[in-house]
């Protein structure tokens, strides 16, 4: 027995496939993106030096898609290719990083929060030494 089917029929069968999953139900997907508190506008960080960055874990959804976070440095509109910290749970709430050696002094840093989704500290400083 020889099946033969024409174009058309495989055309009209893909379709109704592409329609039943198209019916099927999403699985439920929470988002998260947690607000920056530390560093703000206010702070001066200097070159080499440690700081804990911290962020609000008090709306943090039951089911986050990626809990595992990264931090980047920000200058204006370019966000650095490597992180300064990865591998740390978004709900710990904060994580101590290292400003880099190489980075630019200015007042026109951010850090940026990926893991789930991504989040924006408020401009900061970034200086090469203490000001007092």
């Amino acid at each position: 027995m020889q099946l033969y089917a024409s174009p058309l029929s495989l055309l009209l069968a893909t379709l109704s496939l592409l329609t039943f999953v198209s019916a099927l139900p999403l699985l439920s997907r929470d988002v998260w993106a947690p607000p920056i508190t530390s560093p703000d506008s206010n702070t001066v960080w200097l070159v080499g030096q440690n700081y804990t960055v911290t962020w609000n874990t008090t709306n943090a959804p039951s089911q986050v898609t990626n809990p595992e976070g990264k931090i980047f440095l920000r200058q204006g509109n370019a966000t650095q290719a490597n992180p300064i910290k990865e591998g740390f749970p978004l709900s710990d709430g904060q994580v101590q990083v290292t400003v880099p050696s190489d980075v630019t002094p200015g007042d026109d840093w951010r850090v940026v929060l990926f893991g789930d989704s991504g989040n924006w500290s408020p401009f900061f400083t970034i200086t090469l030494e203490s000001s007092t």
